[in-house]
């Protein structure tokens, strides 16, 4: 077994939790779209945390396996980072929410898709990671064009990304794992 498989072995499971993560965010999002601003920010910050913390973790456990183990790594610090700071800001401005949020889609869906095109998994779980990475490019980019157009279709677009990417996330997961276990045989 070479040492991606062996790192997918040990992390498939992280995928799931970011999958789980994003559909419980984009469930509040959508379904409550009039929250205030402050519950917003603690909802995403709480999203952005564990999907740092999964991605750090990825991304620890791929370098010197994989050549974009440390882009992973990055892109976890980025998120932990913007989550942080909104835990410790919560009074933020909308913009400034919304630049924020627009910026780090863009870039962990561009990571998304140059790591999917390197990663060792399989033509599904490269494809569904190619879609999620395109959606959040797509979701930062409708932001950043529109930052302060409405705060309803704001949470709209990036509740709707959340429940997109989710199970997407969760697919490919599982196409991960029965990657593996088939391996395994």
């Amino acid at each position: 077994m070479d040492a991606d498989t062996q790192a997918l072995q040990a992390n498939w499971w992280a995928l799931t939790l970011r999958g789980v993560a994003a559909i419980l965010f984009g469930i509040a999002a959508v379904f409550w779209p009039g929250m205030t601003l402050v519950t917003l920010v603690y909802l995403f910050s709480a999203w952005v945390l564990v999907e740092g913390v999964v991605r750090m973790v990825t991304g620890v456990s791929r370098i010197g396996r994989h050549q974009l183990g440390f882009l992973t790594m990055v892109v976890g610090l980025l998120q932990l980072g913007v989550g942080v700071y909104l835990v410790r800001h919560v009074y933020v401005t909308f913009t400034t929410l919304i630049l924020l949020i627009g910026f780090m889609l863009i870039v962990s869906g561009v990571v998304e898709i140059v790591v999917a095109l390197t990663a060792p998994e399989n033509a599904t779980a490269k494809t569904l990671a190619i879609i999620v990475g395109v959606a959040g490019v797509l979701a930062g980019i409708l932001m950043l064009f529109q930052p302060v157009a409405s705060g309803v279709a704001f949470v709209w677009i990036l509740g709707l990304y959340a429940l997109i990417s989710g199970p997407l996330t969760i697919a490919m997961s599982l196409d991960v794992h029965r990657m593996v276990e088939a391996g395994r045989r």
